[in-house]
C-alpha cells in the first residue's frame, strides 16, 4: 500500500487529506441529521400538552428551546404567538433558517472535496506523464517495460482521485437529500403549531 501511495507522486498527499476530511464529514453528519435528533416525534404533542394544561412558561420554552432544533423552531413561535399568526410565522422563518444553516453545515466541502480530487489525480497523472516523456527525451524508447511501468504509475493518482470523489459525491447528494427531507418535516410541525393556535380548523397532533 504505502508503495502505491509513493509511485503516486506528491499530490497522493491532498488527495488523502482530501479523503480522511470527507471520512470524518460523512461520521459527524450521520450523527448530526439523524431525524430522531433534528424532529423527534413527540415534541410537538408536548407543546400540545403543555398549552392545554396551561403549563407553559419561561422554563418550559427554555426546555423546549434545548431539546432540539424543532423544539427551537417552535420555541421561537411561541414566544411570538400573542403577536399574531403573522408575527408568529415570520419568527420561526427567521429561526428555522438559522436551523437549516447549521443543518447544511460542512455540505459545501464535501462537494467541493468531490468536485477537487479528480482534478489533483489528474494533474498527478500529468505531472507523471511529463516524467515518463522526459525519461523517453533522454533514454529512447528501447526499454518498453520501463516505459510501461512509468505510465502505470502516473495512472495512480487519478484512479485514486477518482476512488475519493465517487463515494463523497454519492453522500453530498444522499445529505442534501436528507436535509431536505428534514427542513419538509420542520415545515409541516411549525404550520401544525400555527394552525393550532391561530386557526378555527382543527388540527390533529400526535
Amino acid at each position: 500500500m504505502l508503495e502505491i501511495l509513493r509511485a503516486g507522486g506528491l499530490l497522493m498527499l491532498p488527495i488523502i487529506l482530501c479523503s480522511i476530511i470527507a471520512i470524518a464529514i460523512v461520521i459527524e453528519r450521520f450523527w448530526t441529521l439523524s431525524s430522531s435528533r433534528i424532529t423527534p416525534k413527540y415534541v410537538l404533542a408536548q407543546v400540545w400538552t403543555w398549552l392545554k394544561n396551561n403549563q407553559l412558561d419561561s422554563a418550559k420554552l427554555r426546555e423546549l428551546r434545548l431539546s432540539s432544533p424543532l423544539g427551537q423552531v417552535l420555541a421561537a413561535g411561541l414566544v411570538t404567538s400573542k403577536y399574531g399568526r403573522a408575527a408568529m410565522i415570520e419568527s420561526i422563518e427567521q429561526t428555522a433558517a438559522l436551523v437549516i444553516h447549521d443543518m447544511e453545515r460542512y455540505l459545501n466541502t464535501l462537494g467541493t472535496i468531490a468536485a477537487i480530487t479528480p482534478l489533483l489525480g489528474l494533474l498527478g497523472t500529468v505531472v507523471g506523464m511529463i516524467e515518463v516523456f522526459s525519461e523517453i527525451m533522454l533514454q529512447g524508447t528501447g526499454n518498453a517495460n520501463a516505459l510501461a511501468g512509468g505510465i502505470s504509475q502516473a495512472l495512480i493518482s487519478t484512479a485514486a482521485g477518482l476512488t475519493v470523489a465517487i463515494p463523497t459525491f454519492m453522500f453530498h447528494r444522499f445529505f442534501t437529500r436528507r436535509v431536505d427531507s428534514l427542513v419538509l418535516n420542520l415545515e409541516q410541525e411549525s404550520i401544525k403549531l400555527v394552525d393550532a393556535l391561530h386557526s378555527d380548523r382543527t388540527v390533529e397532533v400526535k
